[in-house]
């Protein structure tokens, strides 16, 4: 069985006045969300839904419905809020889902007419979630496949990780403990549930401690579109949810402690924020340290069903990424790249199966110190070696390019030049001394190697909607040098 619906099942039994999810004055009891997710559960079954996408908001409703697609065996497939149509409709083709469970019919029924995709007209199956049954090609899923999590990928095409019951209740039951999650916890949801690393962290651990779960949607803290951040709104939710635990990256930890430093109030009950999908400065680790925040970081990838390691309260080594999470298994490769096993993916969508047993290479180069904690070097293939044979993490670069103030973004090239070049997006209100006093800033903690000579004001933000940003938080390394090619090899030809 579950591991997540037997602790509701517990929960409920047990302490039928706990609440698991809340949304403003909106909450469900443990055993309100047991009996939610039971009837749902029993009406897709009704419907006959083979495959079933997920468009919606952070909301209980969103959990009621991935809860039941686990008790009715029904493959789920979130749908991320900042996918283009295009890549919308590669998902609904791909994972071949047959229906959509939504709360805003409308916009999905417009963008179903755009796709040319033949669909029924919605009904309604709660108060909050509609469902529009749809018709794709039929599409032969891996066998025990739960969930398919879709990744941003490097392309516009994104890639689906079929990922079993088991693989995602491992690593939620290894978070709940590593993070010390109690009934006592109250966790804000700040990333979407589309997010493979909140879906996991944010839901499932969650219910696994009997902890209540506050999910006010995505502008309830503040955020808006895949990159957009209402500072205010967002510690002001950390603030009225009375959070002890959420899930950040490093962009919103980036404004949490310069509005603190500023003079906000330091969430006072905040005692596990984990950070993720981006490397994090040590630099900007040590601020939050002088302001007591309690802000510990991890790493992971969809393949391994979200966290490989995690630093811990009371085993934690700024720098690292932590010790690897109790399930899990690291070799190295000869290069440096991490191979992991324990609780892997099942594949990707269309592909072979993924060999049980064996090792998965995440791409990233690293290293386990003396103690067992895990450091990045960055990511394998983004390395590049420069005209004097040094190899350069780009990702480390931008790390301490992006903890200045006056620095938004940042993508650094260098690949076989005697020097490095970033294109820098400017924070509002910094103008270009401010900009080339951070870069002097940034590269006065590197190397000479490593610090960037010179640098290209950029056009615009990165974004996901130019193409130049991942809805993870990364730059797309590729498009952004094609958007400034002339630039960059301008500056070369200058010196």
């Amino acid at each position: 069985m579950s591991r997540v619906l037997e602790a509701l099942e517990i929960y409920a039994a047990r302490h039928p006045e706990r609440i698991a999810l809340a949304c403003g004055n909106d909450q469900l009891t443990y055993p309100q969300l047991l009996t939610a997710v039971t009837a749902l559960a029993a009406r897709l079954r009704q419907a006959d839904v083979q495959a079933l996408a997920l468009a919606a908001d952070n909301s209980p409703a969103w959990a009621v419905a991935d809860l039941a697609c686990m008790q009715a065996g029904i493959p789920l497939i979130p749908v991320p809020h900042f996918f283009s149509p295009a890549q919308i409709g590669h998902l609904l083709n791909s994972a071949g889902v047959d229906a959509i469970i939504t709360d805003q019919p409308e916009s999905i029924t417009r963008l179903l007419n755009g796709l040319a995709l033949t669909h029924q007209p919605p009904r309604e199956l709660t108060q909050a979630l509609t469902l529009i049954a749809i018709s794709t090609p039929d599409v032969a899923l891996p066998e025990g496949c739960a969930k398919i999590t879709f990744t941003s990928g490097s392309t516009g095409e994104p890639k689906g990780v079929c990922l079993s019951r088991a693989a995602m209740e491992t690593v939620a039951a290894s978070l709940a403990d590593a993070t010390s999650a109690t009934a006592s916890d109250r966790h804000l949801s700040l990333l979407p549930y589309a997010t493979l690393l909140e879906n996991i962290g944010g839901l499932y651990a969650p219910l696994l401690a009997g902890a209540a779960i506050v999910a006010p949607g995505m502008a309830g803290v503040g955020m808006s579109g895949a990159a957009g951040l209402d500072i205010s709104r967002f510690i002001t939710a950390l603030h009225q949810a009375g959070a002890t635990t959420c899930i950040m990256i490093p962009q919103m930890l980036h404004a949490l402690i310069a509005a603190v430093e500023q003079g906000a109030d330091r969430p006072a009950r905040l005692r596990y924020t984990a950070v993720g999908g981006a490397s994090v400065s040590p630099v900007l680790l040590q601020r939050a340290e002088a302001l007591g925040l309690a802000v510990f970081e991890g790493y992971g990838l969809s393949e391994a069903a979200s966290v490989v390691a995690v630093n811990r309260e009371n085993d934690c080594k700024p720098g690292s990424v932590g010790k690897p999470l109790p399930h899990v298994q690291l070799k190295f490769a000869d290069d440096g790249e991490i191979l992991v096993r324990g609780s892997l993916f099942s594949g990707y969508l269309g592909d072979a199966p993924q060999p049980a047993g064996e090792y998965w290479p995440t791409g990233d180069i690293g290293h386990l110190d003396d103690e067992g904690f895990l450091f990045l070097n960055g990511r394998k293939k983004h390395i590049f070696i420069t005209a004097y044979g040094r190899n350069v993490s780009p990702e480390w670069v931008e790390r301490e390019l992006s903890i200045e103030p006056a620095i938004a973004q940042c993508c650094v090239f260098g690949e076989a030049r005697p020097f490095n070049v970033a294109v820098i997006v400017a924070r509002q209100g910094a103008g270009s001394a401010q900009v080339q006093q951070a870069v002097a800033s940034a590269n006065a903690r590197l190397p000479d190697y490593a610090r960037v000579c010179r640098w290209i004001a950029a056009d615009e933000p990165f974004s996901v909607g130019n193409g130049l940003w991942t809805g993870t938080g990364r730059p797309r390394r590729g498009h952004i040098f094609k958007a400034y090619a002339e630039k960059i090899d301008a500056i070369y030809k200058e010196s």
